[in-house]
């Protein structure tokens, strides 16, 4: 893509793109790391039950190397010591397969850690495909491979060199030593060799694992234009914000239109503006908005509240006031109490009311502050 596009891929791979490519099982491995891990456990795991294995191993050789001879001419026999020379060699070797075994595990989970994906499982078609594989020989990656292969016969190479040439003196009294003792100094200078071999092999470790997470961020590089797609994607299209912005609107007006039947009183503009007022003594000190709007909204508040039963009073200063200063929900302020106890008023001389001629006329003055005026 970014090949089409023209755009290099100059950016560090996001946390969200990491992520994808963990799910993938894209993670960095090192293949010097395992191979010394695995290698270093074998051998010193030879040294720790050297012991325990050299006395099974003579057990089993003692027990089926001395036959009788009616034992070496029945087949039964040899079957019989066949199948318990196995049995004991595995229960012989099982301590050192089991320290194989978890340094096998242990390995990839220092680098990269224990994941598993059926994405990797998958067949890839384009792998068959030979401009594939001619670009993928010809690549940086099978070249750094090539070097690591030469450097590692190399190191390998020349410590064995070094095992052999400090080892000389030993190796050659062994034929002047009986067989147990030669056979022990022997097993002993092969066991040391392949310590110090082993150990040569932590270079290759130590310079293949920085170029292992450096290679394998340098394939997760992004172009500009997929981290403005990415950051986009994340905080949400502006369509689909705009969406979710409409229904949020929608879902609050319809909790606004609920609350307008529970209403005290419902002040008018008288077409412009809408609010209603909730006054509950036991929650609040003053009255509350459950619901304002404007035009459309408010003539759709009107209807509510009149199909509800719930007072409207024109008041035009008073609605812009309350309308501006005060949101859903809250208390009004301060400075329109007295506004509104006279409205209120109204509405209780109005319920109390119980013939027209007792209806009592609105107020025609209505003393809302100057600032709450200035919109």
């Amino acid at each position: 893509m970014a090949e089409e596009s023209g755009q290099e891929r100059t950016e560090e791979p996001t946390a969200k793109r990491l992520e994808e490519a963990r799910r993938r099982g894209q993670v960095p491995r090192s293949r010097e790391l395992n191979t010394f891990t695995v290698l270093i456990a074998g051998v010193v795991g030879c040294g720790v039950f050297s012991q325990f294995l050299g006395e099974g191993l003579a057990r089993i050789m003692a027990a089926n190397f001395r036959l009788e001879r009616e034992e070496a001419l029945a087949t039964d026999a040899l079957l019989e010591h066949a199948a318990s020379a196995l049995r004991d060699g595995v229960f012989l070797l099982a301590p050192l397969l089991l320290v194989l075994l978890l340094a096998a595990l242990v390995a990839p989970a220092m680098l990269g850690g224990w994941i598993f994906s059926l994405e990797s499982l998958k067949p890839k078609f384009g792998k068959l495909n030979p401009l594939s594989g001619l670009r993928q020989i010809l690549s940086r990656r099978a070249l750094m491979e090539l070097l690591k292969s030469l450097l590692k016969v190399t190191v390998v190479a020349l410590a064995a060199w070094f095992v052999l040439e400090a080892s000389q003196p030993e190796l050659l009294v062994l034929a002047a030593e009986d067989l147990r003792s030669a056979l022990a100094d022997g097993l002993n200078s092969l066991w040391w060799g392949s310590l110090l071999v082993s150990l040569a092999l932590a270079v290759l470790a130590v310079l293949d694992v920085p170029y292992q997470l450096w290679d394998h961020r340098a394939k997760l590089k992004m172009t500009l234009k997929e981290v403005r797609d990415e950051i986009k994607e994340s905080e949400g299209r502006p369509e689909v914000k705009a969406k979710i912005r409409q229904l949020q609107r929608e879902r609050a007006q319809r909790r606004m239109m609920e609350a307008v039947p529970k209403a005290d009183v419902v002040i008018t503009n008288p077409t412009h503006f809408a609010v209603a007022l909730k006054y509950d003594r036991s929650r609040g000190r003053a009255p509350v908005v459950v619901a304002k709007g404007a035009d459309w909204i408010a003539a759709q508040i009107r209807a509510k509240a009149a199909a509800a039963g719930v007072p409207l009073v024109e008041a035009p200063p008073l609605a812009r006031a309350l309308y501006y200063s005060t949101q859903l929900d809250q208390e009004i302020p301060q400075g329109l109490y007295l506004a509104v106890a006279q409205v209120l008023a109204y509405v209780y001389q109005l319920k109390a009311a119980r013939t027209a001629e007792e209806r009592p006329r609105p107020p025609e003055d209505w003393p809302v502050p100057e600032e709450y005026l200035r919109h």
